[in-house]
């Protein structure tokens, strides 16, 4: 986000966005009521489809790009197998299955009536959730369009910050002088949606750690209380920011730690997923709401897939 942000604004060194960032969600995250800040988190998700949008601005090969899609080129080898552990570990998170649990207990918590679970609040449940993968797996197959048709076509094949990246689109702008005086209108697309997708994200990320530290040492919770009643919860949620900005006065590759993050996603997946099988499996805990037969076939294909690449990916790095 500063590096963007720097590019955009070089006047200001990229730090001092770093520290402008941390502050900004700090405040809103603290002093914002959950509704407000769902609402604002719902409407950053919009940032997400200007990357739908920057492929078309170049001209790729489509062809190419089907062919790709649906016969992919596997290699056998420690790089190969660790983006794809990567790309699966940031698909199915495991703080994802908090946050996504959570917020739909806040949900509830905040209608006006007294709801009662059944069989049609889980279906719209399930069909929030099926439309939320559905729309971030699309988003995730332009970023990877994108970095394929312009980065790597560009033989840019090592990028350290995001702010590389977003130089490396800029021979691009020429065309789009005529949409936009200053020709940054690609640049300006992928800054805005480096910057909300942070946005976005980051709040998730350190609300999940913040959630599941409160319920494991049964603290008060919930985006909702104030600071001082939930002290935990909020310091947690701080000094998980204050981590992460420090990454970036200690020298750390950010793009590094969010490959290194998502392979560490990838390896412990699994792990919550047969977990969680047995949970939703299991009469006593959801009783007449267990898993239905497609659902644990689906489940099943997904643990086999990821304990797969895990396994071989940890068989390439000790080899």
């Amino acid at each position: 986000m500063d590096a963007v942000a720097n590019l955009l604004i070089p006047q200001i060194p990229s730090f001092a966005f770093s520290i402008i960032f941390t502050v900004l969600l700090i405040f809103f995250i603290i002093n914002f009521p959950y509704q407000k800040l769902a609402n604002v988190l719902k409407w950053l998700c919009a940032s997400l489809l200007l990357y739908i949008i920057v492929p078309f601005l170049v001209h790729a090969d489509w062809n190419g790009v089907m062919k790709s899609t649906f016969i992919p080129n596997i290699q056998f080898n420690k790089t190969f197998f660790e983006i794809l552990v990567a790309i699966l570990g940031t698909t199915i998170s495991p703080y994802l299955f908090f946050w996504q649990a959570t917020m739909e207990a806040e949900d509830i918590l905040h209608s006006k009536k007294n709801i009662i679970i059944n069989k049609r609040i889980l279906n719209n449940m399930k069909m929030g959730i099926d439309f939320g993968m559905l729309f971030s797996n699309l988003v995730m197959f332009f970023i990877i369009l994108t970095t394929g048709a312009v980065l790597y076509k560009a033989g840019i094949r090592q990028i350290d910050t995001a702010g590389q990246a977003a130089k490396a689109l800029e021979p691009l702008t020429g065309k789009l002088t005529y949409l936009l005086l200053t020709g940054k209108l690609t640049y300006l697309l992928f800054a805005v949606g480096v910057i909300g997708t942070g946005f976005l994200a980051i709040p998730v990320l350190a609300g999940s750690l913040s959630y599941i530290l409160a319920e494991t040492f049964n603290w008060k919770e919930g985006l909702d209380k104030k600071f001082h009643e939930a002290k935990g919860f909020y310091i947690t949620l701080i000094i998980s920011l204050i981590i992460g900005l420090s990454l970036d006065f200690i020298g750390i590759s950010p793009i590094q730690a969010l490959i290194y993050t998502a392979v560490l996603y990838g390896l412990t997946a699994p792990v919550m997923i047969g977990i969680i099988m047995h949970i939703c499996n299991n009469k006593k805990v959801m009783g007449k709401f267990t898993n239905k037969r497609w659902s644990n076939v689906l489940w099943s294909i997904t643990l086999i897939l990821m304990t797969i690449s895990a396994i071989t990916l940890i068989y390439f790095l000790f080899k």
